[in-house]
């Protein structure tokens, strides 16, 4: 199937989604609640749908959507709520959001709906005219659902304040660093290292020989202090020596890929998730959390809560994880293997175009299944389906740190990544999850 059919097939699955109906809107808060968390979760069917079909969706791009859009909805709710704490204070530059009128009726549903649907037209406004269709046929048919039912004035005051609200976090995020995505992240001029054991381009591709967002390390963090604050001991020293641990681990991935099982060949195919191609590695953690509280039948605040700390957590993944490959510019398995052990040898998956050290994959997992497990519990076992429409099968896990580690090793099955860069990720991201997990969201009365 060519990749173009593939990605109308995936936007027209997105867009059979708006027959299912979260059921009505109404004044009572529980079934307000559960309205809206059905609500939030088809807004973030259509999100991870916008992703893998929008060019400047590269994995830390993605993830920097989540975290705000997480914040959002997160808000959009704790901003009526007795028990929710706001973030306003906590996450970086995040300072007084707008309140509601005391004298006024709001939905929750409707505002969080409202906030969703604004926001995800500012961050997919470069979309393309599938995905733009996508977005108008998700508005209409939430707004419907969450209005039915309720009176004019509830329904008035609801939506204004839904864009006071969206207005207020876009306000917030145009000066972190991540908000103008320019050539799809690829600067127009750098200095490529000429010194050994440096990243060099691994892609003939006239684009990528410059790494990707090269100062994503440096951008304003969601809770964690700041890019270098969960920061990983270097990568074993550069050397071509047999006896190095460097080119131990360079051997152990050549070995690998020489010998893969195809078990190994599956779990590799199954993390890829490349960009384009797939919602991206971020993604790959909100569907499976999307799928999650679906299946719990979660209401708006679990839903919010959830999706806001996940969101957050993967997003400053991302930044410590830059800020860590652009201050040891590690070169790639495939550069070092093709000099040193095999000039024939090529990896299972194509290469990124950034430094290898440490694992991204194994950063934004790692803090991914942090945050799960701190709500969910250390065993709490799932059925994976991020793939499922794309013919690449379910796979079980008995935990989410079980899921995080496979997701980690499946880049040295794929020939992308040394063992350092894995083991030491998962650590980074289990480092980086403790901000995100930290944040208190409810009240002590």
């Amino acid at each position: 199937m060519s990749i173009t059919r593939r990605r109308a097939l995936q936007l027209g699955a997105a867009a059979a989604l708006f027959g299912i109906s979260p059921g009505p809107a109404r004044a009572a808060a529980g079934v307000q609640d559960a309205a809206g968390g059905e609500i939030l979760r088809q807004w973030y069917k259509v999100v991870l749908h916008l992703v893998r079909h929008t060019a400047t969706y590269s994995p830390p791009v993605a993830s920097r959507a989540f975290a705000y859009l997480g914040v959002a909805a997160y808000q959009a709710v704790a901003s009526g709520s007795t028990s929710l704490v706001s973030l306003a204070g906590q996450l970086n530059g995040l300072k007084a959001l707008p309140p509601r009128d005391p004298g006024k009726t709001y939905s929750d549903a409707v505002i969080t709906h409202c906030v969703m649907a604004s926001a995800v037209k500012t961050f997919f406004g470069n979309t393309g005219p599938t995905g733009q269709r996508v977005m108008t046929a998700a508005e209409k048919k939430l707004k419907g659902d969450a209005l039915k039912g309720l009176p004019d004035d509830v329904v008035s005051a609801s939506l204004a304040y839904g864009e006071a609200l969206k207005a207020a976090i876009m306000e917030w995020s145009a000066d972190d660093g991540g908000a103008v995505i320019e050539n799809m992240g690829f600067p127009m001029a750098y200095d490529v290292s000429k010194e050994p054991g440096h990243w060099v381009p691994t892609s003939a591709i006239r684009q990528q020989q410059f790494p990707l967002l090269p100062t994503w390390g440096q951008n304003r963090t969601f809770a964690m202090p700041s890019g270098a604050s969960c920061g990983l001991v270097p990568p074993p020293a550069y050397s071509e020596d047999e006896t190095s641990e460097f080119y131990r681990q360079a051997r152990e991935v050549y070995d690998t890929g020489k010998n893969l099982t195809p078990e190994q060949t599956a779990i590799a195919r199954f993390w890829s998730d490349d960009p384009m191609l797939s919602s991206t590695p971020p993604g790959h953690w909100i569907g499976i959390a999307n799928d999650l509280l679906e299946e719990r039948k979660a209401g708006l605040d679990e839903s919010a809560e959830v999706m806001m700390r996940l969101g957050v957590a993967m997003a400053d993944g991302f930044i410590g994880c830059w800020n860590a490959k652009f201050q040891y510019d590690l070169v790639r398995p495939v550069t070092y293997i093709k000099k040193v052990i095999d000039p024939k040898w090529e990896p299972l998956l194509i290469t990124p175009p950034f430094p290898e050290y440490p694992s991204g994959h194994s950063t934004e997992s790692g803090a991914a299944a942090a945050v799960l497990t701190s709500i969910y519990g250390e065993n709490f076992a799932f059925t994976d389906r991020t793939h499922e429409r794309d013919g690449l099968g379910t796979r079980q896990f008995a935990s989410f740190t079980a899921a995080a580690n496979e997701a980690g090793i499946s880049r040295m099955y794929g020939g992308i990544h040394f063992r350092a860069a894995i083991d030491n990720g998962l650590e980074q991201g289990r480092c980086i999850a403790q901000f995100a997990i930290g944040l208190r969201t409810r009240s002590s009365t």
